[in-house]
């Protein structure tokens, strides 16, 4: 499946939300029905649907729509990524930066799949860690580069808004592997 945003939404799945939420928000004590809250239900289901798309979408069809031979070996390098994702653990929002390099090895790939590939793996429920990995996997596993790294600094609200209450708080993930393998030692923290 290739990279498509969400233009409509799977009216089953809409309409079960629905109802969940509405349930919640009675359970929270509040009355669903109420003015300021009657539509909410329903934009929260297709709130969740668009942050949770990247479990409709195939990072390496995206890579492999715009992959052309090229014989260059020199670092290709995309900065500044932003992102935007759903702690697993407390479906809070976590947002950053992903960093990712790769080296050719015959392949390229457009400049925007790689920042549609953080896209695919950020919109689904993840931890900061595995969403480092399965960016480098794909592009690895797609277009076999000499080396690829990846890098995220995100900051989560599940540690911002509960628990410890760190505002500041940045969380720096890498990844690397291939000839850039040997790059680790040089990301400071």
């Amino acid at each position: 499946m290739a990279y498509t945003k969400i233009d409509q939404y799977d009216k089953d799945v809409t309409e079960g939300l629905v109802k969940n939420y509405k349930d919640t928000l009675g359970l929270l004590g509040e009355d669903p029905a109420r003015e300021g809250l009657e539509k909410t239900p329903e934009r929260l289901a297709k709130a969740m649907q668009f942050l949770t798309q990247g479990y409709q979408q195939d990072a390496n069809a995206i890579l492999n729509s715009a992959k052309f031979h090229e014989d260059v070996s020199e670092m290709v390098i995309v900065k500044d990524i932003e992102l935007y994702s759903m702690c697993e653990h407390h479906m809070l929002p976590f947002y950053g930066k992903a960093h990712v390099a790769y080296i050719p090895n015959g392949w390229i790939t457009g400049l925007s799949k790689i920042a549609r590939v953080v896209d695919v793996y950020s919109r689904r429920l993840q931890v900061q860690e595995r969403l480092t990995h399965q960016i480098l996997n794909a592009i690895q596993e797609t277009l076999n580069p000499l080396g690829v790294a990846v890098v995220i600094e995100a900051s989560h609200l599940c540690m911002m808004m509960r628990g410890v209450q760190k505002q500041n708080s940045v969380t720096t993930t890498s990844a690397f592997c291939g000839s850039l393998q040997k790059m680790k030692q040089e990301v400071s923290f």
